[in-house]
């Protein structure tokens, strides 16, 4: 697993671009669920060269839609609760430190109590 904090006003695509080089090719067929923000040619291209297999659905304006499996899609929402219970940690969501090491540190020192639950 990795993350990267950014700025707020950062997109999500341009982001999600670079934590995909820095993860680099997977070893086995791995499928990457993404939600729209990430669901541009530039990301799901990098995602289908790197020899991931990008499961987002297309825009609804798309002039040509791509198939994807919907029903593995459905589970996108189990990433969506880890960052919900992420948020219950009042010094997440808050963002108290003002160092972001020190904001890493509680991030990473949350997920180990969340996986310990």
């Amino acid at each position: 697993m990795k993350f990267a904090l950014s700025p707020g006003q950062a997109g999500d695509g341009p982001q999600g671009r670079e934590l995909l080089l820095k993860l680099g090719a997977p070893d086995h067929p791995t499928y990457l669920l993404m939600d729209r923000a990430y669901e541009g040619n530039e990301t799901r291209q990098l995602a289908l060269n790197l020899g991931y297999t990008p499961v987002v659905p297309p825009l609804s304006t798309r002039i040509e839609p791509w198939d994807y499996d919907r029903q593995l899609y459905k589970r996108r929402n189990e990433v969506e609760r880890v960052f919900r219970r992420l948020k219950g940690f009042r010094r997440v969501f808050s963002r108290f430190d003002k160092l972001d090491v020190m904001f890493t540190a509680f991030v990473l020192f949350a997920l180990i109590v969340e996986a310990l639950r």
